[in-house]
């Protein structure tokens, strides 16, 4: 049983994750939203987060990405569909490595432990041009 609850959490949020994909990039395909009410009102959208917005969700998992949409959209502004695809592909990762006998714990572990290994790479990488106004300009 809790097997097949697992499975069922990660088929919602991998639709969920498909679902958007496809408006990705400057080829992105249209969704066409249509309501369930009595006016039948038609929108034709690519916006990851418009169409996150209008669909009805019961998978917890899902509603986790959706969550992840509205904290993207309200901190940033600006790549809502992104995030959602990103933690899709981690979870279709992370799908193969349970269906590999690992336990998610350790998943979660080794991903924590990639975050500071990233981490640390994009902070030794970084250059702050922020005291020299010339160089500044250049990054700009």
């Amino acid at each position: 049983k809790s097997e097949i609850a697992r499975m069922s959490s990660f088929i919602g949020a991998l639709a969920i994750g498909d679902l958007v994909k496809s408006t990705l990039g400057p080829k992105g395909m249209d969704k066409i939203l249509q309501t369930a009410s009595n006016n039948e009102v038609i929108q034709v959208t690519n916006d990851g987060a418009t169409i996150l917005k209008s669909i009805g969700i019961d998978n917890p998992s899902a509603k986790v990405l959706v969550d992840i949409s509205k904290v993207q959209d309200d901190e940033v502004g600006d790549g809502t569909t992104s995030v959602v695809v990103f933690a899709c592909e981690l979870l279709k990762e992370a799908e193969g490595l349970i269906n590999q006998k690992l336990h998610p714990q350790t998943v979660i572990a080794g991903w924590r432990n990639s975050v500071d290994i990233a981490r640390t790479a994009l902070k030794n990488s970084a250059n702050d041009n922020g005291k020299n106004e010339k160089l500044f300009r250049e990054d700009l």
